[in-house]
């Protein structure tokens, strides 16, 4: 590690050691205060406890000077250990980051808590998650401000490419999109099996509509549904949040109305909402989910070895069987693409 880094990690620490300070100072105040009045009894208590407790120190001594060691040869402080950071690497000396932009799905249900981590402690490596709209992940991948993008908006993450910001795009997993609503859904669209006809039915009954409004994949896709009924939502009846699935989902229970949201949000969610699907199944609504690598010959620092790691670990058997099975009562939020074909023998 160079000066600066030292420095720097100095800086970083210097506030949690002078807070440790004053709080030994103070903790030396109050039992200095205490002392004159428990002065004899405690001399009395501590000729006793005397031999035991050296020889207590004695027995903890090679521990601590242990511990010691381990902190300061990897750089650690005890703070690390208190916030539950990993312990990893230590051959290596610091670990390697990359980071990874994505829609707020994979996010809010868990999913990456339990996929990451194997691909974390196989590679060395720290995952940096950045979870926003599908519109705002590829934008951070536009201005090389992240190594990956996961996202879920086929066209876009096309035109991602073709535009030179993004290779090695891969197909990984998919679900579907619904329309939830009100149980007692007063624009009457359960039953309808086309999306576009039932957002022309919402429009007409002015029934409240919660938009995600952030340009994320379910946004594209609900434009594609209003742009299908020949629709141009506006007005009091249509409320463009511009906040992520989770908060639309409860805004729309909160004011009994209808949005469009993915069906593993919904699933991860639906024991804190009174709302229902009412709508579900057509080809449309398919929500297919792309990882791609920044593009490194536009961007030369991004860690484009570690994101083709990442790319290569979630298309993998282990990681396909891990996304298969993640499930909240017993119901798959994410299904896995078929493998592709095998090549033929030459």
């Amino acid at each position: 590690m160079n000066g600066h880094s030292l420095s720097v990690r100095f800086a970083l620490c210097a506030p949690r050691f002078a807070i440790c300070a004053l709080l030994l100072a103070l903790c030396s105040w109050l039992l200095a205060l205490r002392s004159r009045r428990l002065k004899p009894a405690a001399t009395a208590y501590f000729r006793r406890l005397k031999p035991a407790a050296t020889a207590y120190s004695r027995r903890l001594k090679p521990a601590a000077t242990a511990f010691a060691f381990i902190l300061f040869t990897f750089h650690l402080s005890p703070f690390d250990f208190a916030q539950g950071k990993p312990f990893t690497c230590p051959g290596a000396g610091a670990e390697e980051r990359l980071k990874l932009a994505t829609t707020t799905s994979t996010e809010n249900t868990g999913l990456l808590k339990i996929l990451l981590p194997p691909f974390e402690k196989k590679y060395c490596v720290r995952v940096d998650v950045i979870a926003v709209g599908t519109g705002k992940a590829l934008k951070l991948g536009e201005n090389g401000d992240v190594d990956v993008v996961l996202v879920h908006a086929k066209a876009d993450e096309l035109k991602f490419v073709e535009a030179g910001f993004g290779v090695d795009r891969r197909e990984i997993m998919y679900n579907e999109f619904q329309i939830a609503g009100p149980k007692s859904d007063p624009a009457k669209i359960k039953g309808i099996k086309d999306p576009a006809e039932s957002f022309k039915k919402l429009a007409g009954s002015s029934s409240v509509f919660v938009s995600r409004g952030d340009d994320s994949g379910t946004h594209k896709k609900e434009k594609e549904i209003w742009l299908k009924a020949g629709i141009k939502p506006a007005g009091k009846w249509y409320i463009e949040a511009g906040q992520g699935m989770e908060q639309v989902l409860q805004i729309a229970s909160e004011k009994l109305g209808y949005t469009l949201t993915d069906s593993a949000t919904f699933l991860a969610y639906e024991d804190k909402i009174e709302l229902v699907i009412l709508m579900e199944g057509d080809p449309i609504l398919y929500n297919l989910y792309g990882i791609i690598a920044v593009n490194p010959k536009k961007y030369p620092n991004v860690n484009y070895q570690m994101a083709m790691k990442l790319i290569e670990w979630i298309s993998s058997p282990e990681a396909q069987a891990i996304i298969e099975g993640f499930k909240i009562k017993g119901k798959v939020l994410f299904h896995t693409l078929p493998p592709p074909p095998a090549r033929p023998a030459k």
